[in-house]
């Protein structure tokens, strides 16, 4: 699986408090939320409250041989499963269910979302021995309810890791150098109110060339004049002073 894919401790952690404050109405329930990339099932995910049994299955790669998740890849509506559910092909797959009997682990339920990113998400409420005698039934009455809480969870966790992603772009950004040294040391003797001439002698280049590095800076900055990138570079400190052996 990609270091990357949705594994910060963190934001999974807010994302299962999130289902599990929506699904307290329901006694002892046990569910998986899951992401699995379309393009590369390597890449998957799991939050749930059934963690020893779902440690296993990723560590084992399980996701590539379920038949639920299967199930969903080609479904949009939701769908109740247990050991004798069947792929499109009509073949049985009994050896996770095998083993997933030593967890507990019979029969369920599972909503289904493709999102825009080619993504497959699942929610699947798993009913076992400690839930109410009467969970399905009271699933089904509220199927609308937990479809929407797929999708209120899937939006809430893209929109967490979108944060995190455009937080850590920003800060590649800002560590890079938006000025070259030459503008730099242009606009620091500019901002320390030297004209462009004397500026010019300082640095041993001629005039024209000052003005040159004075236009690209003014572009960098989006700003209009070289008055308004001095402020805007002193504002923001992106001016660095000169040390006098560079002078």
């Amino acid at each position: 699986m990609s270091n990357s894919f949705f594994n910060n401790a963190f934001i999974n952690a807010s994302v299962k408090k999130f289902l599990e404050k929506n699904l307290k109405d329901f006694n002892n329930i046990k569910y998986a939320y899951a992401i699995m990339s379309k393009k590369n099932p390597n890449d998957f995910a799991i939050i749930s409250n059934r963690t020893e049994w779902f440690e296993f299955y990723t560590e084992n790669k399980f996701q590539f041989i379920d038949p639920v998740l299967i199930t969903a890849s080609y479904r949009f509506t939701p769908f109740l499963w247990d050991e004798n559910i069947m792929i499109s092909s009509g073949l049985k797959m009994p050896k996770i269910f095998d083993m997933a009997k030593n967890y507990n682990v019979i029969n369920g339920y599972t909503f289904v979302l493709h999102d825009h990113n080619h993504n497959l998400v699942v929610l699947s409420i798993i009913m076992d021995k400690s839930c109410d005698d009467d969970i399905e039934k009271r699933v089904v009455e509220k199927k609308n309810d937990l479809q929407m809480l797929l999708l209120e969870a899937h939006e809430k966790l893209t929109t967490l890791y979108q944060e995190i992603n455009d937080a850590n772009q920003a800060a590649k950004k800002s560590q890079k150098e938006i000025l070259s040294k030459r503008e730099n040391e242009i606009l620091y003797w500019a901002s320390m109110g030297k004209s462009y001439q004397e500026i010019a002698l300082i640095l041993g280049i001629k005039l024209t060339t000052v003005k040159y590095h004075v236009g690209n800076a003014v572009k960098k900055l989006g700003v209009t004049n070289a008055k308004h990138a001095i402020r805007l570079g002193v504002e923001l400190k992106l001016i660095r002073p000169v040390l006098p052996d560079t002078e």
